[in-house]
């Protein structure tokens, strides 16, 4: 039975029966399906406070911890919607935790249910493309009449006008490195698009140089209709100067 203390969740299904998922979560505590008219809440008692640490292995462990138990009820339920790490209902107005969340789950049936039919079946996957500018750098060159004649120009010059020229041509090399990234990025967002049902456009990582991220994509695919996107990422792994990192299916974190 619910206690008057706080209840940690990680996500939200459907189903029709209350019961233990046979596993401990972030506290310690055994990890419960709390039934309401169909929708199924997997939670954890915990004190009625956020979680929240200082230090970074504790978060990182409890991380871990919160994506498992998410993984294990995506296994049992097939379709969840997660919530982010260390989403804690709290007892108030009189309230238990149990009864508010109950009563959150009732009046936001309607979306939550649309949400889970939406994501039926479905399964997010992470694409990063990297790419390496001093492999990509010497086509540009070879197309580029300006760099070439800026090139031609710094070796005819006295030092001094060198190398003012050559100031001039690092920028015009940095532009035009930045042009071929929009237009990589332009044709492998839309071979992407074409291939999943939607997509979110994440921030980019730093890379070790001299290699860079140019693309962070979450991707919502059916998990069983995947093949056609890895099919088009091989393509463009096989470009030269580029590498692609395809990890999934994961839980649709980025599209509850």
């Amino acid at each position: 039975m619910m206690t008057d203390k706080g209840l940690y969740i990680y996500c939200l299904a459907q189903g029709n029966q209350e019961e233990p998922l046979e596993l401990r979560g972030l506290g310690g505590q055994p990890v419960m399906a709390l039934l309401h008219r169909g929708l199924i809440a997997v939670v954890e008692e915990c004190e009625a406070k956020s979680i929240q640490s200082e230090d970074q292995k504790v978060l990182a462990d409890g991380l871990l911890i919160h994506q498992s138990v998410v993984d294990i009820a995506w296994e049992r339920y097939e379709t969840v919607l997660p919530f982010s790490f260390g989403m804690v209902i709290r007892p108030m107005d009189g309230k238990t935790a149990g009864e508010n969340l109950k009563g959150w789950m009732e009046r936001e049936s309607e979306e939550l249910r649309g949400k889970l039919m939406r994501l039926k079946s479905k399964a997010e996957y992470g694409v990063q493309v990297i790419w390496d500018p001093t492999i990509v750098l010497p086509k540009i060159r070879h197309n580029d009449k300006e760099i070439q004649d800026l090139e031609k120009e710094i070796q005819s010059k006295p030092k001094g006008v060198a190398y003012l020229l050559e100031r001039k041509l690092a920028e015009i090399i940095k532009k035009r490195l930045e042009e071929a990234a929009n237009v990589y990025f332009k044709d492998f967002y839309q071979r992407i698009r074409n291939c999943v049902e939607e997509i979110h456009v994440e921030k980019v990582r730093r890379e070790n140089p001299p290699k860079q991220m140019i693309m962070n994509l979450s991707c919502l695919q059916e998990k069983d209709e995947v093949v056609l996107l890895g099919r088009e990422l091989e393509k463009i792994g096989k470009i030269q100067g580029f590498d692609v990192r395809f990890t999934g299916p994961w839980p649709p974190y980025s599209f509850a």
